[in-house]
């Protein structure tokens, strides 16, 4: 991850659209991934009382678990909102709603550094017009845009693999994705036995 983050902060001009048989590659990879995490079970475990009891029974170890479980969860298409509600109930509102952000942006940051890393930037070199359109927007204000997206869409994973085949820059990402998630999580955690009614 942290080479994916270096090479994003050294390339302003995105590369050129990778080969079809990388785009290829990373259909098969996230396609695999979800089928084996749905064959072995681990999409089974991620429940909401699941998450937090492993998280609060996990001692000094729980923040650290929960963070790489909702890197995992993210990749599996687990809602994300199933380990914001975990944080919250196992660590209280304010330390839960705090452990949720976090574990939210480095879980789209996982998601991102492995989309790109397999993918690379295929949205930047399409020339579809409408597409075209959206793309010159991200380039001309990527923190802005990004940040919108996550306030609407929060950590949908269809949103960070358009991210990360787009040409933005992992750093403007990043920025974006942090400023972008601070008042849904902060929301979701004011108001989590409303979201839980309605969501779960």
């Amino acid at each position: 991850m942290t080479e994916a983050a270096e090479n994003d902060h050294h390339e302003d001009a995105p590369e050129g659209g990778p080969s079809r048989l990388r785009l290829a590659l990373l259909v098969v990879f996230l396609v695999g991934l979800f089928v084996l995490g749905a064959a072995t079970g681990w999409t089974d475990r991620f429940t909401l009382e699941g998450i937090r009891e492993t998280i609060a029974g996990a001692g000094l170890w729980g923040f650290a678990i929960f963070i790489g479980a909702f890197a995992v969860g993210e990749l599996l298409h687990v809602p994300g909102f199933l380990f914001v509600a975990a944080a919250v109930l196992a660590y209280g509102r304010l330390a839960g709603g705090a452990a949720a952000y976090v574990g939210a942006v480095v879980s789209v940051v996982v998601s991102f550094a492995v989309v790109r890393a397999v993918g690379g930037r295929a949205l930047g070199g399409l020339k579809n017009a409408r597409v075209r359109k959206i793309l010159d927007r991200l380039e001309e204000r990527p923190v802005r845009v990004v940040a919108i997206l996550r306030l609407l869409l929060w950590m949908a994973p269809p949103l960070n693999y358009a991210l990360a085949l787009s040409p933005v820059r992992f750093r403007d990402y990043l920025i974006g994705s942090a400023v972008g998630l601070v008042v849904p999580i902060a929301l979701a955690s004011a108001f989590l036995d409303w979201f839980i009614q309605y969501l779960l």
